[in-house]
């Protein structure tokens, strides 16, 4: 069962968003319509990889062009790789509130902490996991035809945040990374 939403709290929506993709965009719509919403990004001190793509500044980036001047918080939230003790970790840097997710390992993981969750259904989660969209920008990395690139990425990626990986030349250094790592074709 899921704890009850506080009244006058703060909506905090958890994720990696490597990138901020239209998953994202449906969750941080439904946190914004709730009230007060806090951006958590977590991994914040990932190494660049496949997995992690993009630094911290650089996602929020992303999500402050998305969000085009509406107020959020965005924090950010050093990994500690340590399941048990992630919520109260994360805590002291998103504060409390209630978790607004789609996540259901995210939505146990801070139910059983007794933190409040607010569930929000998305179908589309599957087609939009950040995985998946990385491999689709990957691809994208050695075509340098903009309209092309664009025309892809808007399948699953807010069109600002499009801008934003095309104006500033983000999606190349996919390719790079993956250099050294065999062809799975």
């Amino acid at each position: 069962m899921l704890n009850p939403i506080l009244s006058d709290n703060m909506f905090i929506v958890l994720g990696r968003f490597q990138p901020f993709h239209n998953g994202h965009a449906h969750l941080l719509e439904a946190a914004l319509a709730l009230g007060p919403t806090t951006i958590a990004i977590g991994s914040s001190e990932a190494e660049m990889s496949m997995n992690n793509p993009w630094d911290a500044d650089e996602r929020a980036q992303m999500i402050r062009e998305y969000l085009d001047g509406r107020d959020a918080k965005i924090v950010q939230i050093p990994d500690i790789n340590d399941p048990p003790n992630w919520v109260e970790h994360a805590k002291g840097f998103h504060g409390d509130g209630t978790l607004v997710t789609s996540d259901e390992e995210t939505k146990n993981l801070y139910s059983e902490s007794d933190f409040p969750v607010h569930w929000v259904d998305y179908s589309q989660r599957e087609s939009l996991e950040g995985w998946r969209v990385r491999l689709t920008l990957k691809m994208l990395s050695t075509v340098y035809e903009q309209d092309g690139q664009k025309q892809v990425m808007l399948a699953s990626i807010p069109e600002k945040v499009v801008n934003w990986l095309i104006d500033n030349d983000a999606l190349h250094r996919l390719y790079s990374i993956s250099q050294g790592l065999e062809h799975q074709g």
